[in-house]
């Protein structure tokens, strides 16, 4: 197991190197990750190159038993380099040039930072090629962040064209045809005149934009597998690549499935707080993304950055309090990740991060923090069952051109695709029950329960994968606005809604209502109790012969619809919910599915999390499970006569539990 800290040598006079790197050791670290930011140190002039610096700093380590991760250094290039060449410099919508002074400036349609990007990255990895201590590589630095993945400057419009053409194959009729032209007489008769999706009167073309997600999209994978092939070709057989993605996945303009099937394994940056923030990330939402990020590949995740100080630019956000991002670091163990770098050493006293606060502070004093990723570290590197596999019965589901459709079209101002997914995701986290969240392209065939989280896009190959599921014995729980369009962002035509699978959901769609900021429509179960409430969003249900009525409309008008039925389907069940559901009533339908799925609900009480994981036996038979509790409140919680302290862990011998 590799623990460790993100280092910035370059940051500090070199007499501190030695005394930094015992103190990490005595912490319990056996790795650093150095260099994605010193691009400037690594080639001062063009064509000058000069890792001496890095040199001193690897040999420092292997004296102090280190390992090192290593990262290419293109998220900031050199000033010299945007004076040169000003091209490379994204724009923004409204044609303003990006300067340098930030990072990620780049526009990755750039011809020219893409060669530049190619030597530097070559020298970096020949250079360090037969360097035992450099055991991985870091492509760039959380690609896409901070709004990099859009850029409109007229490289990305020639490019955009370019890939139009390929996608409709030279056809101007075809594209024409697929994107509706005709209304508001926009048809084109030339590639040349298709523009970018910048300000304009009303709106574009929703299947125009969609094609423009889908470019940004390939793109930016285009660019990281540029790099991921350059380190594989010039790296020593006992380095592998990696890249370390960030937080709010469903707001990026990049399918991370496509980079991450190129990586030999994936990283995360962890913050559940940052700049701004009130309080943190629900527990449930924390969980989701370490899930994501362990669906991605399907298999145990690096965390690259943890959180362990409070984080700002221009605001900070909330203090994590005593054990708080200690227990952070434990949840994102439990859940999957098997090595583990904190963010940062020791805050910098300059530049723009001079209020994202590290383990050690600006005073270089051994602290609160300090004491606490060191008795993280020599905890958990006793803890055999941390890197093991995760198996879940549950998988939730997400596909990037739906993520992109509901951001062209919101629909309703009060909808939030993660708030939405999560609507559908925290009931089985409050249910300590384990899910894998995956694009819709992963096989879900292995699973009890797939969820589909308003999943407006749906084409026939899809839906045949879901009745084969359904059919086979799996429980299927499908979110409202189901198959409402295809994949070229339009709605079906001539077809009942939901398009495909309506006698798989078991009824039909007749009206719906989009339900904004500040209404919402009253709900009942049947029989007239409990009560519930829809928000966001409500589809008009007509159940066809043979579905169950679980929960219905209950206004004048619309008490003949349903809201949530449940339909038996050959061997399996469907369970679809037609509205934005409230948290109890959502609690109740996932407590339904699972009991018909035959997984036990193991809720504890609420912010308590339980995750159970398997250590290696010789037997394989299972019986050395750990379960993991987790304390996410501000007050001791008791559990199998044990009290957790607040923001703290307990772990069990599953056999030790009644």
């Amino acid at each position: 197991m590799y623990l460790g800290v993100d280092y910035y040598p370059e940051h500090w006079p070199v007499e501190m190197m030695d005394e930094d790197m015992r103190r990490m050791r005595e912490m319990g670290c056996n790795i650093i990750r150095i260099g994605e930011f010193a691009w400037q140190l690594m080639e001062p002039k063009e064509g000058q190159f000069d890792f001496s610096f890095f040199d001193q700093v690897i040999a420092k380590a292997k004296t102090h038993e280190l390992k090192v991760m290593f990262g290419t250094p293109t998220a900031t290039f050199p000033a010299w380099l945007a004076k040169t060449h000003p091209s490379i410099l994204a724009q923004e919508m409204n044609g303003e040039v990006r300067v340098f002074g930030g990072r990620r400036q780049y526009c990755y349609n750039s011809r020219v930072y893409q060669q530049y990007t190619e030597k530097i990255v070559s020298k970096l990895v020949k250079h360090y090629a037969n360097e035992p201590a450099i055991i991985a590589w870091q492509m760039d630095n959380e690609i896409g962040h901070e709004g990099s993945d859009q850029c409109y400057c007229e490289q990305c419009h020639l490019s955009f064209q370019d890939y139009l053409r390929d996608v409709y194959a030279e056809d101007i009729d075809r594209l024409n045809e697929a994107y509706g032209t005709i209304f508001w007489g926009q048809t084109y008769t030339d590639f040349a005149q298709i523009p970018m999706p910048t300000h304009t009167v009303t709106t574009h073309n929703p299947a125009l934009r969609l094609d423009w997600a889908r470019f940004r999209s390939d793109s930016i994978n285009a660019f990281a597998k540029m790099q991921i092939d350059l380190i594989k070709r010039h790296r020593g057989a006992h380095q592998q690549v990696t890249h370390n993605l960030f937080g709010g996945f469903f707001n990026r303009a990049y399918d991370q499935n496509v980079m991450a099937a190129e990586l030999d394994f994936v990283s995360y940056d962890n913050y559940p707080v940052w700049g701004g923030l009130k309080e943190p990330l629900k527990p449930a939402e924390i969980a989701m993304t370490l899930d994501y990020i362990r669906g991605l590949k399907q298999q145990n995740f690096w965390i690259v950055e943890q959180l362990m100080g409070a984080q700002g630019h221009n605001h900070i956000g909330y203090l994590p309090r005593p054990k708080q991002a200690q227990l952070w670091a434990y949840q994102a163990m439990a859940r999957g990740c098997d090595n583990m770098l904190f963010f940062r050493w020791r805050g910098m006293d300059r530049g723009a991060e001079q209020f994202c606060l590290g383990i050690v502070d600006i005073d270089n004093e051994t602290g609160r923090k300090y004491r606490e990723v060191q008795e993280f570290m020599h905890d958990v590197a006793q803890q055999p069952s941390l890197t093991t596999p995760i198996h879940a019965d549950v998988a939730i589901l997400y596909d990037y051109d739906n993520i992109q459709s509901w951001a062209i079209q919101q629909q309703s101002d009060a909808f939030d695709f993660t708030q939405e997914f999560m609507r559908l995701y925290a009931p089985f986290h409050s249910a300590n029950v384990m899910t894998d969240v995956l694009s819709t392209d992963k096989d879900f065939s292995k699973y009890k329960v797939i969820v589909l989280p308003v999943m407006q896009i749906m084409d026939e190959a899809l839906a045949h994968r879901l009745r084969s599921f359904v059919a086979s014995g799996g429980v299927l729980l499908m979110g409202y606005r189901a198959a409402i369009k295809n994949r070229h962002n339009n709605l079906h035509r001539f077809m009942p809604t939901p398009a495909f699978i309506h006698d798989l959901l078991g009824g039909r769609v007749r009206e719906s209502e989009s339900l904004g900021n500040g209404i919402s429509a009253p709900v009942v179960a049947k029989g007239g109790y409990p009560r519930a409430v829809a928000t966001v969003w409500r589809d008009m249900i007509e159940p066809s012969e043979g579905a169950q009525v679980l929960y219905h409309y209950d206004d004048k008008f619309y008490k003949e619809y349903a809201c949530v039925t449940v339909n038996a389907y050959e061997m399996g069940f469907v369970y679809w919910v037609g509205a934005g559901l409230d948290e109890i009533t959502m609690s109740d339908v996932v407590g339904r599915v699972l009991e018909k799925a035959g997984i036990a609900d193991k809720a504890i009480m609420d912010r308590l999390e339980r995750i159970e994981r398997s250590e290696f036996s010789e037997q394989g038979d299972g019986q050395n499970s750990v379960v993991w509790y987790l304390n996410h409140t501000s007050h001791p919680q008791t559990v199998q006569f044990c009290t957790i302290a607040p923001y703290s862990v307990l772990k069990r011998q599953l056999s030790d539990e009644s």
